[in-house]
């Protein structure tokens, strides 16, 4: 498939464990012809197939970065963006829903025990959906705990799951108190789903809405933000690994970039493949040997491969930073959220430069391009790749403004 920047260790190392790591990404790469004979109905089905989710199951994959304590890989970070671009070269709606769903096993770990003996206590396998959209969710505190209510939509792989992690602003009497942040984790007993998820891209992923009406949630079952924006959490307790110490929503781009990345490294191995053996229909000229067609494969090769080193560095180098106990500053969190942004828009700006180019057999809904297409810019239009979203923050923190993200 990918070249040698498509290795996971092209260039940087992942850290200790790099056996089990490589063997973990062959087994995501080992899935991709199967998953791409899947891609149709998967989409058809607006959800993942069930031999889909028994396949990256079997595979190990949702583990990737649940703590080993309880049975996890307990990988570095840059697995979900290797594991993710691997997957992504086969279908995305089957990397965004095995990211999204492996990155909670990740952020339970930070969460008090008594939360992550909950959820793994009773099945270490039990999958976990979000909606990180705070607005979306109320609480009020109460005697030992919360009662929440809200309406979220987005909440991928919802139907696959036992449990949800929610984002809520709590409520005070007071508003000269401020704003707090939290997340909530509830049972599949506690909310109802709304089936919503009928979308032009990632068509795949059943991102539906959920809904929570004044649901008592217990104090250890919830985390506040401001316990995640690096260093040790509630969760560090048991499990030490710096892993757990990551500043959660710097990060956040990350969990799910690698989709877009790999679903354009599968666009353009699919435009290379057809231009070594397809001539023009009005010349009969070969494709390979038109330099328009050479450009554009450069062009959209330099900025994949440049999105994927960054999006790789940074991770490492977060996981580096985290092992010595450093926290960035608010100008280097801004600096990741900036980064995720621009590399996963290199990747749709391929996408796109090869649709084009491929003139009228991008047109047909047989073929895998008007997929990847489609694909590219759902990915793209997560909030967490909105480059004027993450751009603006950036060069307001750079000019000594205020941070507009309170979650950092």
């Amino acid at each position: 498939m990918a070249g040698d920047s498509g290795k996971p260790d092209a260039g940087l190392s992942v850290g200790p464990g790099a056996a089990s790591y490589a063997a973990m990404v062959a087994r995501a790469k080992a899935l991709i012809p199967e998953l791409r004979n899947r891609a149709s109905r998967t989409e058809e089905l607006r959800r993942l197939p069930p031999e889909t989710e028994r396949d990256l199951h079997d595979a190990g994959l949702f583990r990737i970065v649940q703590p080993r304590r309880v049975g996890g890989a307990e990988l570095d970070y840059v697995a979900l963006v290797d594991c993710a671009d691997a997957l992504g070269q086969a279908d995305a709606s089957v990397a965004w829903n095995f990211a999204n769903l492996a990155s909670h096993h990740w952020m339970l770990g930070m969460f008090d025990r008594q939360a992550q003996d909950a959820v793994w206590g009773r099945d270490a396998d039990a999958l976990i959906a979000s909606s990180f959209i705070f607005p979306a969710g109320r609480a009020k505190r109460v005697d030992r705990g919360y009662v929440l209510r809200g309406h979220w939509p987005f909440s991928s792989g919802v139907e696959s799951c036992d449990w949800n992690m929610l984002a809520g602003v709590v409520a005070t009497d007071d508003e000269a108190d401020g704003i707090e942040y939290r997340l909530f984790l509830l049972n599949r007993s506690e909310y109802r789903i709304n089936d919503t998820w009928n979308a032009t891209g990632l068509c795949g992923t059943g991102s539906n809405d959920v809904w929570v009406e004044d649901s008592f949630v217990a104090e250890n079952m919830t985390i506040a933000i401001s316990d995640l924006t690096g260093g040790p959490t509630p969760g560090s307790a048991v499990n030490p690994n710096a892993l757990y110490a990551l500043p959660v929503f710097s990060l956040f781009p990350y969990v799910l970039s690698g989709v877009g990345l790999g679903n354009a490294q599968a666009c353009l191995d699919d435009y290379v493949e057809l231009a070594r053996r397809r001539a023009s229909t009005y010349n009969r000229a070969k494709l390979s040997d038109l330099q328009t067609t050479q450009i554009k494969i450069a062009e959209a090769s330099a900025k994949i491969d440049a999105a994927r080193l960054v999006m790789r560095t940074n991770c490492i180098e977060a996981m580096a930073d985290a092992r010595r106990g450093y926290i960035p500053d608010l100008a280097g969190k801004t600096r990741l959220r900036r980064d995720g942004a621009f590399s996963v828009n290199l990747c749709t700006e391929a996408v796109s430069l090869l649709f084009a180019a491929s003139g009228a057999r991008s047109l047909f809904t047989s073929g895998a391009l008007q997929r990847q297409f489609r694909d590219a810019h759902a990915v793209n239009s997560h909030l967490a790749f909105n480059f004027d979203a993450a751009g603006t923050n950036y060069g307001r923190v750079a000019l000594g403004l205020p941070s507009e993200n309170l979650t950092l």
